[in-house]
Parts: structure tokens; C-alpha cells; sequence
């Protein structure tokens, strides 16, 4: 018996992990991380929806959604993270605890990238950690989804 389900969202290019400048974002795929959450998942006794878009819409939706399905959310919003206002919104608007995840580490990176409208609706941001990064989210949910219940 699972005591709480978390939504994993993968937001634009992330679908090409593996591919994709290997020299930022490493060689490990998006169905790597995917399993490895899996397996993280079961030891915490948690299920986990864990899903990946390049459309803005799409995330916006499934965030929406989360009211009514999810115990919390761990977004990876790629790009988005950097121009979403209408994401964040959705986030917030969610009422969820939201932790968000960088593969890279956004602040040794351009300037750009340094600010993200989806960490206001986030408890804590993860990054710089690579898929590792995915793992240490969900056990941080978890605790936070347990001392709150």
C-alpha cells in the first residue's frame, strides 16, 4: 500500500536526455531517471506519475489536474522554468507541495538561467546533481508529505 502519489513532470527537451549536449545534461536518458524514480519510489512506499512534454499547455494541464490526483509535484520545467509565468501560476494555484529539479547546475550556467519563476511555488530546488537530483526530490517530498500528514 502506497502512502502518497507524486506527479513527475518533465517539461521541453528533456525527452532528449542522453542526446542531447551530454556535456551539460550527461549520458543517462529520461527513462533512466524514470526507473531510478521508480525504484526510489517503492522503497518510500510512494507512486509516482512521472511524465514529460514539450508543450507549455500540456504541463499546465496536468498540473491542474494534480488538485485532484497527486499528494505533491516534482517539476523538471527544462526552459519553461526561465519564461512560464502561467506555469508557475498553475503551481501555485495547485495547492501542492512542489519541489523543482535542474539536471545541470542552472547558476554555472548563462545569466538567463540564473532565474526561475517556478522556484516562488516551489519548497526547495534541486540542482546541479544530474538524475540524482530526481531521487533526492522525492525523498525530501516524502518527508515533507509525511511530517505534514
Amino acid at each position: 500500500m502506497t502512502a502518497f502519489t507524486v506527479l513527475i513532470l518533465n517539461g521541453p527537451n528533456l525527452n532528449l536526455l542522453g542526446v542531447r549536449e551530454p556535456e551539460i545534461y550527461g549520458q543517462e536518458t529520461l527513462a533512466d531517471i524514470e526507473e531510478a524514480c521508480l525504484e526510489r519510489a517503492a522503497a518510500l512506499t510512494i507512486d509516482i506519475d512521472f511524465r514529460q512534454s514539450n508543450t507549455e499547455g500540456q504541463l499546465i494541464d496536468w498540473v491542474q489536474e494534480a488538485r485532484q490526483t497527486a499528494d505533491g509535484i516534482i517539476i523538471n520545467a527544462g526552459g519553461l522554468s526561465h519564461t512560464s509565468v502561467s506555469l508557475m501560476d498553475a503551481l501555485l494555484g495547485s495547492g501542492l507541495p512542489v519541489i523543482e529539479v535542474h539536471i545541470s547546475n542552472i547558476y554555472r550556467r548563462e545569466a538567463f538561467r540564473h532565474a526561475s519563476y517556478i522556484s516562488r511555488a516551489a519548497l526547495g530546488v534541486i540542482c546541479g546533481l544530474g538524475g540524482h537530483g530526481y531521487e533526492l526530490a522525492l525523498d525530501a517530498l516524502s518527508r515533507h508529505l509525511t511530517s505534514s500528514d
